[in-house]
């Protein structure tokens, strides 16, 4: 077994693809539209969905917005330097709610940033 995809309901899907390709590098892998269900899927990632966890995006078209709710945590991502990426991602007009620096009880190098719905993802730096 492995993990598939994580799935985060966007309520502007051409804002959400913008955030995650252009402001952290994924790739739109595919996108599939249900008009009979009024909802589209896109996939987002770092490589095909063959060799790793992907993002599911999906955007129900009658819904311009969400709740995040008080059970979702975020979604995970390693980054080789998490204060370079930091940089990139301010650069590119994203939103980091929390610098890099070790986390709190520890050493790992951690930052938050913020999608336009407002999920939050964490960038941790990979160990030498």
């Amino acid at each position: 077994m492995r993990i598939l995809h994580t799935m985060l309901r966007v309520g502007d899907l051409d804002r959400s693809l913008a955030f995650y390709t252009e402001v952290l590098g994924m790739r739109e892998l595919r996108r599939q539209d249900y008009p009979s269900g009024r909802f589209t899927l896109a996939f987002v990632g770092y490589g095909p969905e063959s060799a790793g966890a992907v993002l599911e995006l999906t955007h129900n078209w009658d819904t311009p917005a969400y709740e995040i709710g008080t059970g979702f945590g975020h979604v995970a991502i390693e980054v080789a330097d998490a204060y370079a990426a930091c940089a990139e991602i301010k650069a590119r007009g994203g939103k980091v709610v929390r610098e890099a620096g070790p986390m709190k009880h520890g050493t790992t190098v951690i930052a938050f940033v913020e999608d336009p719905d407002g999920y939050k993802i964490e960038l941790i730096q990979k160990k030498a």
